[in-house]
């Protein structure tokens, strides 16, 4: 059985922070008697003001189950309230409100043949589905095409390629690759035997992928989009 979301907020405590790229900070956080979660699944971090404001976003797990904090990438969104204050101000000790793990739709049940076409932050789930897949043996499982403007752009790139993932850059070549979106004949290959195939990334990129991937011959049916970008 799948495990079931918190049932209130709760508190976490940044443990690590760094910054990935320039517009990205990692954190990794811990909470006390957190349940388990599944790859693909999400967190809501809240913020909350002296006067009593709050503001609060999703964010995407990229931590395995197993892992003993959770791990969150957050991209620094202009005017962003969540996302600049973590990005610029959050420190290591700070303690934050958290409800989850949420979600049950975008979620891998490490016994699917899936591929993840996903760009930019939206490697994210990808990662947590990765680790996850590693840890289970299962990596044959699972399939990972990412794709940003610059390698430099590509949050957890090294760590995807050790997976095995394609890569692709739309500014830069890279290994032989000319600069440019995946194509069908690069994505096609790749869903050989796939059952599933997640998307995740911003609005523009998200419907490019799930475009490419029904020409590619999967049925939209089959096919699993999380949006991200700013929210007012």
């Amino acid at each position: 059985m799948a495990p079931a979301p918190l049932a209130a907020w709760t508190d976490g405590r940044i443990i690590e922070l760094d910054h990935p790229t320039p517009r990205t900070v990692r954190l990794r956080m811990h909470v006390d008697d957190r349940p388990g979660h599944l790859p693909g699944q999400h967190y809501l971090i809240r913020l909350r003001a002296p006067d009593g404001y709050t503001a609060q976003r999703s964010y995407s797990l990229a931590s395995d189950s197993d892992d003993p904090l959770l791990e969150f990438l957050v991209e620094r969104q202009p005017e962003g309230e969540v996302s600049e204050f973590l990005a610029d101000v959050a420190e290591v000790g700070d303690v934050l409100e958290l409800r989850g793990p949420i979600g049950r739709w975008f979620v891998w049940d490490t016994r699917t043949p899936v591929l993840c076409l996903v760009g930019g932050t939206g490697v994210v789930p990808a990662v947590a589905m990765a680790r996850t897949a590693r840890r289970l043996g299962r990596a044959d499982l699972l399939r990972v095409a990412a794709m940003a403007r610059r390698r430099d752009d590509l949050p957890y790139a090294a760590e995807l390629e050790r997976h095995g993932a394609t890569l692709a850059f739309t500014r830069e070549g890279a290994d032989g690759r000319p600069a440019g979106p995946f194509t069908a004949e690069e994505v096609t290959p790749l869903l050989e035997g796939v059952e599933l195939g997640y998307v995740c990334g911003s609005a523009r990129f998200a419907a490019y992928a799930e475009e490419l991937l029904v020409a590619c011959g999967l049925d939209p049916a089959a096919i699993r989009v999380e949006r991200f970008g700013p929210t007012s």
